[in-house]
């Protein structure tokens, strides 16, 4: 019978089909790959501005006509429309930017018989300290009102309020030099005089009384005289914004520090700035926002930074040098500093720039066309004005958004104020608004990768032994119960796994430590002692038990193993881990209080030991499930072979089995290694999430994926911390991005080394 060839034939439909798959397939795998790089795009685009210099262009040159000559001071309101000119005699000349007003004067409500011998403007704080010929000192403070007019149009009127005369000095001495801190019950104002050719450098403190009808009058509470602590002649002072301290800048090249001890002001320190650099004198010198770092420069041009610390077993915070700048061309004439953060604004002659006291980082330099006599940076930080030889104002709008980030903030070591050395330290939140924002991913990473290791110490041994011996030495019947099982263990979700880490788990072994360090050591033991021991056992024994059920008795060996090291694990305590309490002065047994004594090292609840487990327990499904498919997979004939040729099944499975399976064993860590390092919920709730440098198995971590979880909400949108984070997600896509290619490239080179077909 002849075949009829329309039996053979594929329906149009099945075709079609067929065919819309295809390119279903090919468009769908085509999306995912663009879906991908969409990601990575959307993520590029809220990093780069992190690594943008500032942007600065002129909008406004102003014909003021300023007597420049004797301006001492350029201020600014928080918008930089009505700039202010302080004057030698005191006076303030405003310019309107924007309205009709032009130039206009006002006077400070000084009395006709004040003789003014020292003005001094503070930009950072607004404020205008002046002295008198007999001793007195006042403070001025400049402020800005914001009113609208019917047509909805904005003026700014300024106000200026004369503080109360305060005798500083002796009534025949005038005031040469004077600066005031503090606010409501901590305030100083101090005054540097000269009287028959002696110095005098004295201070007085100001109380303000409180009661139930609100604040009283402001009265001197302390008079101080440190004309014999102070060693050479008083150049400038600076005195803190909280007026806890001093710094004075000498006519010798140092720095005093004087800081606030019960009701004393002591000297705490001298400082050298430029003892090793050609020129030892100080030309400029001024805090920086918070007042923890002091920035100095000479007339080489050399900047250095101080800042404030507290020594490792020392009493009183001091002064280090911690940041060196790039040098600027010519003498720095000119310093302000933001009130908005760390950055500062520096000037010479036709020179201007723009640094960050944190990063050491220069945002921005130019040579102006014009000489500069006095600048001044607006509270916000964008804009900036200069005044020229001829009394013009020069106005610039700055944009610079991410002015604390760069690659030194994110991956370089730097020394933070308040920090005894430099580190690698993330801290994006502080409780104040002067507070350092200290952003390097290193601890993160280290921390990601230290949960990382963990887990797979734990994860690694038992799921591969695991898989070996379900796969090779189980029964068929056994092997059907015990896969499915730990499969399902993937199924758990990872907030569960971390809550009972958390509640559960973490004190328990914090209760229990030796004990649980004795069953790492115990239970692999037990293991191959009863795996050596069922080898001795005569044949008509061990053929009573089916093959492959041997842990039918292995498994309770473990249990009473843990159940003993539970038992024994106290007395071990006792024995190796006594310490002496510090409350108490007893000798007690703690491992928790042992531990960071004898160590060095810090003991947390929340630590890595935990993590390793719960992790683990999550990787475990993963590696093995693979794992197993791959050793499964490997041809029977190679297995039968081995055996005829009589090897055992251990050694089959040793030689033969593993080498084979290689490259997916390989691929089982590797995508084990990616569950782990991206792993979320379970670090968040049981590592008690601090951003530590070590790998501490007793101390706790803060990871790349956790910290996004926990910053995330918290974060402005497009502020640095917010584009800081996409960074860290970056970073932790190309470490697994790194393991995935490396795994890959690994993968071929071991399929192709023990692969059995040609």
């Amino acid at each position: 019978m002849k075949p009829i060839p329309e039996r053979f034939r594929v329906a149009k439909k099945t075709l079609l089909f067929d065919k819309f798959m295809n390119n279903f397939i090919v468009v769908g795998g085509l999306g995912i790959i663009l879906a991908v790089f969409g990601i990575f795009i959307f993520i590029l685009a809220e990093i780069i501005p992190l690594f943008d210099k500032a942007e600065v262009k002129q909008s406004t040159v102003f014909e003021a006509k300023l007597p420049a000559n004797r301006v001492i001071g350029l201020g600014v309101d928080e918008w930089c429309e009505l700039p202010v000119a302080i004057l030698d005699d005191a006076s303030l000349l405003y310019t309107d930017l924007l309205g009709t007003r032009g130039t206009f004067e006002k006077k400070l409500p000084l009395d006709a018989s004040d003789k003014l011998t020292c003005v001094n403007y503070v930009a950072r704080k607004q404020e205008l300290i002046v002295g008198t010929n007999d001793g007195r000192v006042a403070v001025a403070e400049l402020k800005y009102a914001t009113n609208f007019l019917p047509s909805g149009q904005r003026v700014i009127e300024p106000d200026v309020q004369l503080g109360e005369m305060y005798p500083v000095l002796d009534a025949k001495t005038a005031v040469t030099l004077a600066d005031f801190g503090g606010k409501s019950e901590s305030q100083l104002i101090l005054a540097v005089g000269t009287t028959n050719g002696k110095q005098i450098v004295k201070g007085v403190t100001l109380k303000q009384k409180r009661s139930l009808f609100g604040k009283g009058k402001v009265e001197v509470d302390t008079d101080y005289d440190f004309s014999n602590q102070v060693k050479g002649t008083v150049k400038d002072i600076d005195v803190s914004i909280f007026g806890e301290s001093f710094m004075l800048t000498m006519e010798d090249g140092t720095l005093q520090f004087f800081a606030k001890e019960g009701e004393t002001f002591p000297l705490r320190q001298i400082i050298k700035p430029f003892e090793s650099f050609a020129d030892k004198e100080i030309v400029k010198g001024e805090y920086l926002l918070g007042d923890a770092t002091f920035v100095v420069s000479n007339k080489n041009g050399d900047i250095i930074g101080y800042s404030s610390y507290l020594a490792k077993g020392a009493k009183n915070i001091q002064f280090a040098h911690t940041k060196t700048f790039e040098k600027i061309p010519g003498v720095l004439k000119h310093f302000t500093s933001c009130l908005r953060n760390k950055a500062f604004l520096i000037a010479g002659e036709k020179y201007a720039s723009i640094r960050y006291g944190t990063t050491e980082d220069t945002r921005w330099e130019k040579k102006l066309d014009f000489d500069i006599q006095s600048i001044a940076l607006s509270g916000k930080y964008e804009k900036m004005l200069f005044m020229d030889s001829e009394g013009r104002l020069h106005k610039y709008d700055i944009t610079d958004h991410h002015p604390e980030s760069g690659f030194q903030a994110f991956f370089g070591k730097i020394w933070y104020e308040g920090q005894p050395e430099a580190d690698y330290i993330w801290q994006s939140t502080g409780g104040t608004d002067d507070f350092e924002p200290k952003l390097s991913l290193i601890p993160l990473i280290i921390g990601s990768l230290k949960g990382t290791f963990y887990a797979l110490l734990f994860a690694v041994p038992i799921s591969l032994i695991a898989a070996l011996y379900t796969s090779q030495f189980v029964t068929p019947d056994v092997k059907r119960i015990v896969k499915p099982t730990v499969e399902i263990m993937a199924s758990l979700p990872s907030v569960v796994l971390g809550f009972l880490a958390a509640l559960w788990l973490a004190p328990i072994v914090d209760r229990q430590v030796p004990s649980f360090l004795l069953m790492i050591i115990v239970v692999p033991t037990i293991v191959l002692f009863f795996g050596w021991l069922w080898q001795q056992f005569p044949v008509y024994i061990r053929v009573k038990l089916p093959v492959g059920m041997e842990f039918a008795i292995a498994i309770p060996l473990i249990f009473l193993g843990c159940y003993l090291c539970t038992l024994i694990g106290p007395e071990v305590e006792k024995i190796f881990f006594v310490v002496t309490d510090p409350t108490t002065g007893k000798k007690v047994a703690d491992f928790r209080l042992w531990w960071p004594e004898t160590m060095g090292i810090p003991y947390t609840q929340r630590n890595a030991l935990v993590v390793g487990f719960v992790m683990g327990f999550a990787v475990i499904p993963i590696i093995f499930t693979i794992s197993e498919d791959a050793m499964s997979n490997v041809p029977k004939s190679l297995r039968s072979g081995s055996l005829a040729l009589g090897a055992s099944r251990w050694q089959t499975a040793i030689n033969i089995v593993l080498p084979t399976a290689a490259a997916g064993i390989f691929s089982a860590v590797m995508i084990g290694f990616g569950r782990a390092v991206g792993e979320t919920m379970i670090v968040v709730m049981a590592t008690g999430n601090t951003a530590v440098m070590d790998m501490n198995i007793f101390s706790g971590m803060r990871t790349l994926s956790a910290n996004t979880a926990v910053e995330i909400p918290e974060a402005p949108q497009h502020s640095t911390l917010y584009r800081g984070l996409f960074l860290g997600a970056m970073v932790l896509f190309l470490i697994t991005f790194a393991v995935n290619t490396i795994a890959e490239v690994m993968r071929q080179k071991l399929r192709e080394r023990y692969k059995t077909v040609e």
